[in-house]
């Protein structure tokens, strides 16, 4: 298990650029088996979620080339299907909660798929049934074994139907967009998510030939087309690591100009570091994030504390409350975290309160943090990554903290954040990669 050993108090400078999107990259991966044409996808993250992914696309049988430093090739046009029946394959997927949007494009186009019960973060329950209440009614069947955690879905022909989603799931609406493209009519998908991953899969889809409109909004509306083709997809700057720079960025103290960011796609997220406090300029499709002394949380126009909540596309992406969290724990002021989505992605506080944060963790869902204004520094501990958003919160702490903190389990860090000690380490950051700690 490798650690990271940082060194607190220095403040970052300089400029950084985001990795591609962890989230879109998944998506946009499992939909390359749609097609038996080759299909060119770039600005793909090396990070350790998707390389496991392209691996388990290897190994299935698709064509993978690396075109470039951050381009692949993708042809599905020979899969091996005696794999994707081995316990091998089950097992992988059981590691990789990406895994379950195989379902969809595998299912359009080959009538059947059997997963494992996908894993990833301990965050709370994640349930499955938006995916399979909507492949359902698209005319699929599934079983599942119980015993072995295993997922069997068949169909002779999916058909397009209307459907009402039961919520608004990013993963099960790209399970569904997928299954549909192939289906025989008209699907109707109502309360779909539609955050900028989702309009991404929609717009590729397009190129390849489906026939998807509405993109952008909670309404879509899939015409099936018998075949897809190839196409070249570039995919979006990573809306999490540009929240989680701001972060980094005000927490130390620094100045950073964080690039390409793709501010069209950003949503509330920078408004919501504006309710921090932290300022920021836009030049071009850069962030300049200036040198604050202080930044003061706003509060409601009733003078009632601020409340920072996560909610569905375009409300504020639940991947960035814990670096909101520990952002608030320097400022001026105090706000109420409102965690909705998910039961056990507050729990890493704990670990806050040891380094002298001041935070009420109310119960799974709710905290209040009562802000330092940089008049008390944290203090660097030994800690370990419950998960990949926590595992940066976490970071973040640690580099505005007084003395050495060590961070052990941070391989769920690099399952989303792109060779981060190196990235950061150009910016100022204290930060060694130690093995066996």
């Amino acid at each position: 298990m490798a650690s990271f050993v940082i060194e607190g108090g220095h403040q970052l400078r300089g400029e950084i650029t985001p990795q591609g999107a962890k989230n879109e990259a998944l998506q946009i991966l499992c939909a390359t088996l749609l097609t038996d044409g080759k299909v060119t996808v770039s600005n793909v993250p090396n990070i350790l979620d998707v390389n496991n992914l392209i691996q388990l696309l290897r190994d299935m049988g698709v064509k993978v080339a690396k075109e470039d430093k951050d381009t692949y090739s993708f042809q599905a046009d020979e899969l091996n299907f005696a794999y994707l029946e081995s316990d091998d394959f089950l097992a992988r997927c059981s590691k990789l909660r990406g895994s379950v949007m195989l379902i969809g494009p595998m299912l359009s186009r080959f009538g059947k798929a059997r997963i494992s019960k996908p894993g990833g973060d301990k965050i709370g329950r994640r349930r499955l049934d938006t995916h399979f209440l909507g492949i359902q009614k698209l005319g699929a069947q599934f079983f599942y074994d119980d015993s072995r955690g295993v997922f069997q879905i068949s169909a002779d022909k999916l058909k397009g139907t209307y459907m009402l989603l039961d919520e608004a799931s990013v993963t099960g609406t790209a399970n569904i967009i997928m299954a549909a493209v192939l289906a025989e009519g008209k699907t109707t998908i109502y309360n779909a998510a539609c955050e900028p991953y989702i309009q991404q899969l929609c717009r590729m889809l397009n190129s390849m030939g489906a026939c998807i409109s509405g993109i952008a909004s909670n309404l879509l509306v899939i015409e099936g087309v018998k075949s897809l083709n190839g196409c070249t997809h570039r995919i979006l700057p990573d809306m999490i690591e540009v929240g989680s720079f701001i972060g980094m960025a005000a927490m130390t103290g620094g100045e950073v100009t964080i690039k390409d960011v793709s501010y069209e796609n950003l949503g509330i997220i920078p408004d919501s570091f504006r309710r921090l406090g932290i300022q920021m300029e836009l030049k071009g499709d850069d962030i300049v994030i200036p040198h604050m002394d202080h930044y003061e949380i706003d509060s409601f126009l009733d003078g009632s504390i601020m409340t920072i909540a996560d909610a569905p596309w375009p409300g504020l992406t639940p991947d960035l409350l814990s670096v909101i969290l520990v952002v608030a724990t320097q400022a001026k002021g105090s706000v109420l975290i409102h965690q909705k989505m998910f039961e056990s992605r507050l729990f890493f506080v704990d670990k806050l309160i040891d380094m002298g944060a001041q935070i009420i963790l109310c119960d799974p869902h709710r905290a209040v943090v009562i802000g330092h204004d940089h008049n008390f520094r944290l203090r660097g501990r030994n800690m370990t990554s419950p998960d990949i958003r926590a595992g940066i919160a976490l970071l973040i702490a640690a580099l505005s903290a007084d003395g050495i903190s060590r961070i052990h389990n941070i391989e769920q860090i690099d399952r989303g954040y792109q060779d981060i000690e190196q990235r950061l380490t150009a910016l100022g950051a204290r930060i060694t990669r130690v093995s066996g700690v």
